[in-house]
């Protein structure tokens, strides 16, 4: 069968494309620039051109809508051109999915919609409170969760979501936390905190994420939610050690105001998807930042490098 994914060029959707493959499945992908392997077929567009998500969905039988503005910096930012991306981008694959009669769609939702949810704890059933969303970001993944019901409910379009913990792992976005500690520990600069660090995030490696995508195709996951979480709480202080860990060395740490809306954090419960999909997190995250930063290293060094200026 073949599937589309919608920003497969991106971090998580480029492991996600790997483990497709590996499953025997072939692949469509949707992005602006092309993919990280060439055994791919590409379709080179935006969100925005709605004849070409159209276009993109034919013949498919799932599509994986993870294309999205997800920099939460860009959002606040940009919160017009984020909704537009975020709730009429998926919009848009919602009614290519309607016209072309697609099996199902599997939407990258995440964690950070449970800011709006009473308490500490909280899973797929808990209730948000709309004024504690705290985020333009949050707030367009609400808006297309609920548009992905509304399909279902007006125009019988099946649907997955899967609330995402925070990846991290090779191919990273260069603006997340992740690549911005290492690239400044590995050149012996501070790194900034906002905030005291005590925020945490149940951090999630890559390859596991793209694994949980995969076994959301499963009958038993049509029209549910699965929050798709990292094992266990780890503060941004936890994840400064960890890399002095790894790196035998000691990091200086500067603190900076929180930034506004930040998500501090919940304990997201993944039990659903492991009674449902037995999906679970494998690699531990001293082991995940091992393997990142050996990999981090390598593609900084055959990166090339850049001309001297001209004089």
């Amino acid at each position: 069968m073949t599937i589309l994914v919608t920003g497969g060029s991106g971090f998580i959707g480029s492991h996600l494309v790997d483990v497709l493959l590996q499953e025997g499945h072939s692949v469509r992908v949707l992005d602006l620039v092309p993919p990280h392997r060439s055994d791919v077929e590409f379709v080179k567009a935006n969100l925005g051109d709605a004849k070409a998500v159209t276009d993109a969905a034919r013949d498919v039988t799932q599509i994986f809508h993870l294309a999205a503005i997800s920099n939460v910096n860009v959002a606040y930012e940009d919160p017009v051109g984020t909704v537009d991306a975020n709730v009429m981008g998926t919009l848009r694959v919602l009614e290519a999915a309607r016209r072309h009669g697609c099996k199902r769609v599997l939407f990258a939702s995440t964690v950070w919609v449970y800011g709006g949810a009473r308490g500490v704890e909280v899973h797929e059933d808990s209730p948000f409170y709309m004024p504690g969303a705290g985020h333009v970001y949050t707030s367009t993944k609400i808006a297309a969760e609920l548009l992905l019901h509304d399909y279902y409910e007006l125009y019988n379009v099946p649907f997955t979501v899967l609330r995402y913990g925070i990846p991290y792992g090779p191919r990273a976005r260069s603006g997340t936390v992740m690549p911005i500690f290492i690239r400044k520990a590995l050149a012996g600069e501070p790194l900034t905190i906002f905030g005291d660090g005590s925020q945490y995030r149940n951090f999630l490696y890559v390859e596991d994420l793209a694994r949980g995508n995969v076994s959301a195709m499963a009958p038993v996951a049509e029209n549910q939610i699965y929050n798709l979480e990292g094992p266990r709480p780890i503060t941004v202080l936890e994840v400064v050690e960890t890399i002095r860990k790894v790196l035998g060395k000691d990091i200086p740490v500067e603190f900076k105001p929180q930034r506004p809306g930040d998500y501090r954090g919940k304990d997201v419960s993944s039990e659903k998807a492991w009674r449902d999909l037995r999906w679970k997190p494998m690699v531990d995250f001293e082991e995940g930042m091992r393997r990142y930063i050996a990999w981090f290293r390598e593609a900084e060094g055959s990166a090339p490098k850049a001309a001297a200026p001209v004089k």
